[in-house]
């Protein structure tokens, strides 16, 4: 569970994010602009690639990746998906629930959603290296010393996800907007990865690249579920005792296990 504290970033984060889309919205509708880079911010990176073809980096435990380097690392990767949103997209909501248009909706779950899910990462050390459009990719590196301590950390950040979080972001999105609740997949998966730079010459981005993150990114298919794969179950430490199990459960065809608390 979420701390009080915790609870209280999460919610200001949803509220803040949602003034800010509403405003886009108004502002523009669906014809968003990013913010140009600062001048002195694209300087520097342009600087930094053409010194020794390196990047600045969200992955944890790699705070610069260089081309020039082949570096090896073990990570678990949490895919955390909204569900259904492509229906939420498609399919009319009754005016009777709510006023918002089916565009309006899903721009609004994802603006509350992507970043309170981000915050609950970090607060277990983790971090999101990408945004998948109604989700999320994120990553934590393995202490070789004390594989319970990331296994953990990355299990308690998934639990709090489809828990404290997505109901803060369900409790806001009803109040401002009368929608139903949106439920979150979290599929998680461990595995060697190679970070590296990939992309054009002058726009390569640091990337994590290994069995962990396919594998995650199947799993993240069950509907308010935390599902691991079979190698994360094995290397689950075992304590007598101890309140979690393992539910086979098959995902789009790869075998998964669903984590539940006795």
């Amino acid at each position: 569970m979420l701390s009080d504290n915790e609870k209280k970033i999460i919610e200001d984060i949803v509220i803040s994010s949602l003034n800010k889309a509403e405003k886009h919205w108004k502002n523009g509708g669906s014809q968003l602009q990013l913010e140009a880079a600062t001048e002195d911010s694209a300087t520097f990176s342009e600087a930094l690639r053409k010194k020794d073809e390196s990047e600045p980096s969200k992955i944890p435990g790699h705070l610069i990746v260089q081309e020039k380097d082949t570096v090896i690392d073990e990570f678990i990767a949490l895919v955390a998906d909204m569900r259904d949103s492509s229906k939420h997209l498609m399919n009319e909501i009754s005016q009777k629930t709510s006023s918002v248009t089916r565009l309006e909706r899903v721009y609004y779950e994802t603006s509350a959603l992507l970043p309170a899910i981000a915050q609950t990462i970090k607060f277990k050390d983790g971090n999101v290296t990408e945004y998948l459009g109604d989700g999320v990719l994120a990553l934590f590196k393995v202490d070789e010393d004390d594989k319970s301590k990331s296994i953990y950390s990355s299990y308690n950040a998934a639990k709090n996800i489809i828990g404290d979080t997505r109901t803060i972001v369900n409790r806001e999105l009803s109040k401002r907007y009368s929608l139903p609740e949106i439920n979150i997949g979290v599929g998680l998966s461990l595995s060697k990865t190679l970070v590296t730079l990939v992309g054009l010459e002058e726009e390569k981005h640091p990337k994590a690249f290994g069995e962990c993150v396919f594998r995650a990114t199947k799993l993240s298919g069950g509907t308010n579920l935390v599902i691991t794969d079979e190698y994360l179950r094995e290397m689950w430490p075992s304590s007598k005792g101890g309140i979690i199990q393992f539910i086979e459960k098959k995902v789009k065809k790869v075998k998964g296990f669903a984590i539940e608390e006795k």
